[in-house]
């Protein structure tokens, strides 16, 4: 998805914290891609990445009449891993190993560019016909170098695989890595932890230790979110 827009780093739109516990707060560059936006949040210019997330993309929230909807053509990736999550809506993945997956809201889609795959991002034609919405996000995971040429591979983990809890009367769910003592099935390739939890206004949740964290929130029609990742700072992204 991120191939779609003409610059890869954005501008730097740090703010003030408001507290010592951030050290910095960022915001999104929106890209208009003609009736769908796409809100990056990195890399820019002074943070280049967060942990080992190199690409933060918010897509939408978007609704297409019918007939009209995403049509990302196939282009290549090499050296990476993209994540794909979806609130609302779907995507159909598809990609020259042969790999063809419908990603509905609440799955997890990780596709291993490796030495290199092409992919495109397309959606059914029994989704167009219709009156549709859309929105997710997609992170790019840099490779350590010892896999920076691994075979392409894709993964698709269905919603119901990824582990949830109830954590301080917070809905919590554990897509990559291990906290509050379960563990995603989802594959790592270094230390990893990406959260989704879903608070009511006036809630708050600890966060499980980690070296490096960052929060990114995100509304939804039914209140927001915050998505944590490890980070290279404690990072509030809005």
């Amino acid at each position: 998805m991120s191939n779609v827009l003409e610059s890869a780093e954005q501008r730097c739109d740090a703010i003030e914290a408001p507290c010592s516990a951030i050290q910095t707060i960022l915001s999104p560059r929106i890209t208009d891609l003609g009736g769908f936006s796409v809100r990056r949040l990195l890399p820019t210019a002074k943070q280049k990445m967060v942990g080992p997330w190199i690409f933060f993309d918010e897509m939408g929230p978007a609704a297409f009449p019918a007939g009209q909807g995403i049509n990302v053509r196939p282009h290549p990736h090499i050296g990476i891993a993209t994540v794909t999550y979806l609130f609302e809506g779907e995507i159909l993945h598809r990609d020259s190993i042969g790999s063809l997956q419908p990603i509905r809201p609440g799955d997890i889609n990780l596709m291993v560019a490796g030495r290199g795959i092409t992919h495109s991002e397309r959606e059914r034609p029994s989704i167009t016909v219709e009156d549709h919405r859309l929105h997710g996000l997609q992170l790019w995971l840099a490779l350590p170098e010892d896999h920076e040429e691994t075979e392409p591979a894709f993964h698709h983990y269905p919603t119901d695989d990824i582990p949830a809890i109830t954590i301080q009367d917070v809905p919590v769910r554990v897509m990559i890595g291990s906290a509050y003592g379960v563990v995603s099935p989802v594959r790592q390739f270094s230390d990893t932890l990406y959260l989704e939890a879903s608070l009511k206004a006036g809630q708050t949740l600890e966060l499980p230790d980690a070296p490096e964290r960052a929060v990114y929130v995100a509304q939804r029609p039914d209140g927001p979110r915050l998505r944590t990742a490890s980070a290279q700072y404690d990072c509030v992204c809005s």
